[in-house]
C-alpha cells in the first residue's frame, strides 16, 4: 500500500473542513468550488458564455475609463504651468496631450459598432499609456532642479503612477494569471526608474515602495477575481433552468450561435438533437404537475449522462430539449443516442417507460448555413418521428426505434 505523506493528509483534512464550512454558510455550492477556483486562476478554463460576457464588460469599462482620462489628463496642464519651470511645464503639456490622444484612440477602438477587440489587449493598452507616461516623465523631472514643497509634492505625484496603474486592475473581472501579467509592466517601469537614477524620491524609497506595489497588485487582482466569481455566480443562476439544470433557451441560443460559428470557421461537423417527450401533457393531466416536473427531471438527468464536456443541453420549452454536439458527425451522434435508448429517459408515473420523439440534424450533411436552419431541420425530423408512431429517432436518411 502506498503511504500518504502526513502533509498531504493535513491538507486534505483542511480542504474538507473548509469545504464543509462553505457548505454551512451557503456561500457557494461545494460541487463547483474547485472547478470555479481553477477558472479564477487561468482564463482558458472559462466557459464560452462567461468569456463573452466578461469580454463585453472589460471592453466597455476600458472605454469608459479611457474616455474619462482623455478628458481629465489635459485638465492638469494649468497646474503644471503654474508649479513647474516653463520649459518643464511645456514638456509635460505636450506629454499630456499625447496621452489624451492615446486614450481617445482607445475609446474609438472600443466602440460598440466595431468588432470587439481582445479584452487582454484592451487592458494592456489602457495600462501602456500611463506606463509610457511614467517612463518619460521621470527623466524629464530629473533634468530640472525641483525645489519648494509644492513642486516636490506635484513631482511626487508623478512618481506614484505605478501605484495608480496597479490599483486600477481592481475595476476589471480578471483571473489570477492575468492580474500577475498585467502587474509586471508597472513594476518593471518602477525598477527602471529606480536603477537609472531618474527619480525624485531617494533610491531607497523607490526600492522600499516595490513591495507595496507588489502587495497592491495582489489586492487588486483578488478584487478582480472576486468580480469574476460574482459574474460566474450570476450567469450560472440566470442561464440555467431551475427544474432540469439545463441551459435556458435564451442563453442556449447564444451559446448555440457561438458554437455554430466556430464550427463553420473550423469546417468541423456539428450535430443538433431535438427531443420532445411523448404524451407529456397526459402526465400533467392524469397525475398532476409535480409528477410532470419529476418526469422532466428524469429526462434531463438521462440526457446529461450521454453528454461530453463540450456538449450543451438546452431546455427549449415545455417538454422539449435540444442537445448541441460540436465536433460530432452523424455516426457519433447515433452512438450517443443508442446509449440513451439503452438507458432510457426514466419512468412515467404509471410505471411505463418514458419515450421521446427525436430529430437529428448535422451542419455539413444537411448543408445548413445558420444555426436556425439546423434547429428547423432537427425540429421537422422530430415531428416526422411523432407521425411515424413516436418513440423514434429520425436522422438524415434513416430512423432508429427508441
Amino acid at each position: 500500500m502506498t503511504r500518504c505523506p502526513l502533509s498531504a493528509l493535513v491538507f486534505a483534512a483542511s480542504a474538507a473542513a473548509y469545504t464543509g464550512f462553505l457548505r454551512r454558510l451557503e456561500i457557494v455550492p461545494v460541487c463547483i468550488v474547485f472547478g470555479q477556483l481553477y477558472g479564477l486562476l487561468f482564463p482558458g478554463d472559462l466557459s464560452a458564455l462567461i468569456r463573452r460576457r466578461r469580454a463585453f464588460l472589460i471592453v466597455s469599462r476600458t472605454r469608459l475609463v479611457a474616455a474619462l482620462f482623455a478628458v481629465l489628463t489635459p485638465l492638469w496642464i494649468p497646474v503644471d504651468l503654474f508649479v513647474f519651470p516653463q520649459r518643464l511645464a511645456i514638456y509635460f503639456s505636450l506629454l499630456r496631450v499625447a496621452a489624451a490622444l492615446a486614450f481617445a484612440a482607445l475609446v474609438i477602438l472600443c466602440r460598440p459598432e466595431r468588432r470587439r477587440p481582445s479584452p487582454r489587449w484592451v487592458l494592456a493598452g489602457l495600462l501602456a499609456v500611463p506606463t509610457v507616461f511614467f517612463l518619460i516623465s521621470q527623466p524629464l523631472l530629473a533634468q530640472f532642479d525641483i525645489r519648494g514643497q509644492l513642486q516636490q509634492a506635484v513631482a511626487a505625484g508623478y512618481a506614484f503612477l505605478p501605484f495608480v496603474m496597479v490599483a486600477g486592475l481592481s475595476m476589471f473581472p480578471i483571473t489570477a494569471l492575468e492580474g500577475a501579467l498585467l502587474s509586471v509592466p508597472p513594476l518593471i517601469a518602477n525598477l527602471i526608474v529606480s536603477f537609472l537614477g531618474y527619480h525624485v524620491m531617494p533610491f531607497e524609497t523607490h526600492l522600499g515602495a516595490m513591495w507595496l506595489i507588489a502587495l497592491l497588485s495582489v489586492v487588486a487582482t483578488l478584487a478582480g477575481m472576486s468580480q469574476l466569481h460574482f459574474m460566474q455566480q450570476l450567469i450560472a443562476q440566470a442561464s440555467h433552468d431551475v427544474l432540469t439544470t439545463a441551459y435556458s433557451r435564451r442563453v442556449g441560443e447564444e451559446l448555440l450561435e457561438l458554437q455554430f460559428q466556430q464550427s463553420r470557421r473550423n469546417g468541423s461537423p456539428f450535430s443538433l438533437v431535438f427531443i420532445d417527450l411523448d404524451d407529456f401533457k397526459e402526465i400533467n393531466d392524469r397525475f398532476g404537475h409535480e409528477e410532470g416536473d419529476d418526469a422532466l427531471r428524469q429526462a434531463g438527468s438521462s440526457l446529461r449522462r450521454i453528454l461530453r464536456r463540450a456538449d450543451l443541453l438546452i431546455r427549449w420549452g415545455g417538454e422539449e430539449f435540444v442537445v448541441v454536439m460540436p465536433d460530432t458527425g452523424l455516426q457519433g451522434t447515433r452512438t450517443a443516442l443508442q446509449r440513451l435508448v439503452e438507458m432510457g429517459l426514466g419512468q412515467r408515473p404509471d410505471g411505463a417507460r418514458m419515450t421521446a420523439s427525436i430529430g437529428v440534424a448535422e451542419r455539413i450533411t444537411d448543408a445548413c448555413t445558420t444555426w436556425a436552419e439546423l434547429v428547423g431541420t432537427a425540429d421537422r425530423r422530430m415531428y416526422a418521428a411523432k407521425r411515424a408512431g413516436k418513440g423514434r429517432i429520425v436522422l438524415a436518411g434513416d430512423a432508429i426505434a427508441a
